[in-house]
């Protein structure tokens, strides 16, 4: 899937990997999340506006996917696109990717908040959306289901 977000890079710290090797589960919502402020930054949400406007983009559900083990050292890169939105709400979808190779993916909506309560999005910031919108791959709005 094609972005015009800017990814977001960070490397695998010592402290995230588990008892088998690799990078804990929990730490794969961690980078999405570092990735998701990222989204916020280019999109006008950054900490500035949050700060101004009592306002910020809450998780209201996400969808993590593992694909692939993350060994211990490597380098993560991000890339983010947005693939939906209404007034309030926005649809992101991560790609993690190391040395080449799709790891794991995380599709998050997020409810744009101001002051405790659901909010329209500004209009500057409703613009920027519109603009890096993409269309969703095959695999966006996937849901878990057994074979079978």
């Amino acid at each position: 899937m094609t972005t015009a977000l800017a990814p977001w890079s960070e490397p695998v710290l010592e402290e995230w990997i588990d008892y088998n090797g690799h990078l804990s589960e929990a730490y794969y919502v961690l980078v999405f999340g570092h990735a998701t402020d990222a989204v916020m930054d280019q999109i006008g949400l950054g900490p500035a506006y949050r700060s101004e406007h009592d306002a910020s983009l809450y998780t209201v559900e996400a969808h993590v996917r593992y694909l692939d083990e993350v060994s211990a050292g490597a380098d993560l890169e991000v890339r983010s696109s947005l693939v939906g939105a209404t007034g309030k709400l926005l649809h992101i979808w991560h790609e993690l990717w190391v040395d080449g190779r799709l790891r794991a993916t995380e599709e998050v909506l997020g409810l744009h908040v101001a002051g405790r309560r659901s909010a329209p999005f500004p209009p500057q910031v409703a613009e920027r959306i519109a603009a890096l919108r993409v269309e969703p791959g095959p695999a966006v709005g996937r849901s878990i289901n057994l074979p079978g």
